[in-house]
This record gives structure tokens, sequence and C-alpha cells, in this order.
């Protein structure tokens, strides 16, 4: 006859389980300068790369540079924060986690927190740099795009945390790349209009949250206020955010099967 050990009741959402995870997860990446430079260093880099890419064209940078301002910080918070969760997985770090009084959502919001915290960092340093060094001409406010930047940066580390419930190696979540945004990069309306594509495809754009955050960018790239389809846009990005950090706590696992 086996026994189970029981699990600890733990209640609802606590703000100081989540805040003791995050500060637990800040520390781990202080010690570790690639992730680091990878989530704060690379999207800056490749705005960089891109402006004198177009050094002989000024326009094109500006007609492209505002929606990639976004799609940067979205793509490496992916990146790094699937393989992150992955890696405490792997290692039997969330099963120990887990078999204290902290539940899945404590973990996922902790974690949430954490890279959010990165991401506020990292899309400060982009939209400075592009805006008032790199010389992108945005007709809104520059703290708008600042604001889409960092909801963008949110929802790739609240789809990062989903797929990593799904990877059982990091080979396995860097995988899911191709699977999960580049489609939403092919039909986001950064190489053409969405309006131009296929009706099929139009209609798959409408529902891919990459979509409304390249026409967040562009709202505030054509209009010097804040407009109705810009709340639009941003609202769709956080509650988008938000729809996927609450099914990565339903999907999260204790290890790798």
């Amino acid at each position: 006859m086996t026994t189970t050990t029981p699990q600890p009741n733990v209640s609802a959402l606590s703000f100081s389980r989540t805040t003791a995870t995050a500060v637990r997860v800040l520390r781990q990446l202080r010690h570790d300068p690639r992730t680091i430079a990878l989530m704060i260093v690379i999207p800056c880099v490749m705005l960089l790369l891109l402006r004198y890419v177009f050094d002989g064209s000024p326009r094109t940078f500006d007609a492209i540079g505002a929606s990639l301002l976004g799609i940067f910080p979205l793509i490496t918070m992916f990146l790094v924060t699937s393989i992150a969760t992955l890696r405490e997985r792997t290692s039997g770090t969330l099963e120990r986690l887990l078999a204290m009084p902290l539940g899945k959502a404590d973990l996922i919001a902790g974690y949430a927190l954490a890279f959010g915290t990165v991401a506020v960092v990292q899309s400060v340093l982009a939209t400075g740099l592009a805006v008032w060094f790199l010389g992108l001409d945005v007709t809104g406010s520059p703290w708008l795009l600042l604001l889409v930047a960092l909801l963008d940066a949110l929802l790739g580390t609240a789809l990062g945390l989903f797929v990593s419930a799904f990877a059982a190696s990091e080979f396995q979540a860097v995988q899911f790349m191709p699977a999960v945004i580049f489609p939403q990069l092919l039909l986001c309306g950064l190489f053409t209009p969405r309006s131009a594509m296929h009706p099929v495809l139009e209609a798959v754009s409408d529902v891919l949250p990459m979509s409304y955050a390249v026409d967040g960018m562009n709202e505030v790239l054509r209009h010097t206020d804040m407009t109705a389809t810009f709340v639009r846009d941003a609202l769709v990005v956080a509650g988008c955010a938000l729809l996927v950090l609450g099914l990565g706590a339903a999907t999260l696992r204790r290890r790798s099967q």
C-alpha cells in the first residue's frame, strides 16, 4: 500500500509569497550576466543595427522601427522566460517550491513580476535609444511607445511561462519559437498591411496579440494624441498577457516527464 504526501493547503494569490518568489528569481538573474545581456542589451543592439542598415533611408527606419521596438522585447523575453522556467522544473526546483506553502498562481505571478521588472529596464533603454539617440521620428508621445514596448515584453514573458509547461528540454523550448512567434511576426502587419492579406490570413491576424502591438506602435507613430484605437490595442495586449499568465498557472507542472 502506497501513501501520498498531502499537499499544503495554499490559499489564493498571496502578495508576500509572490514578492518572495520574484526576489529569488531576480537574485538568480543577478548571477547570470549572459541572460541579463540577452534581455537588456540585445534589443538595443538590434535597433542600433537596424538603424544603420537603413542609414541611407531614414524614413524606412521610422516606418518599421516603432513596430520592432515592440517585437524585439517580446521575442527576447519569450526565449529567456521559457528556458529559465524550464530549468527550474528540470532541476527539481519547482517540485521543492510547490511542496512548500506556495501555490502555482504565486509562482507564476512571482516570475511575471521578476521578469516584468527586467522588462521595464529593457523597454526604457530600447525606447530611449530609438527615440533620443537613433532619431526615431514619432508623432505621438515617446511615453506611449514605452507603454506598448513594456506590454509587449510582459506578453513575451507570459507566453514563455506558458509554453515552458509543454517542453521537456531547453531545445524543445526554443523549438516553440517558430510555432508561437514566427506566425505572429509574419501576420502582424510588419511586412505588409493586414488589410492586403488573404482574407483567411487577415482573420487569423485579428486574433493574434502581436498584431495589436504593432497597430498600437503605428498609432503613436502617426497621431499626436492618444487615440481610441491605441487604447483598444493596449488593452488587448495587456488582456492577452493576463490570460496567458492564467493559462500558465493552470498548466504548470512540477517536473518534466
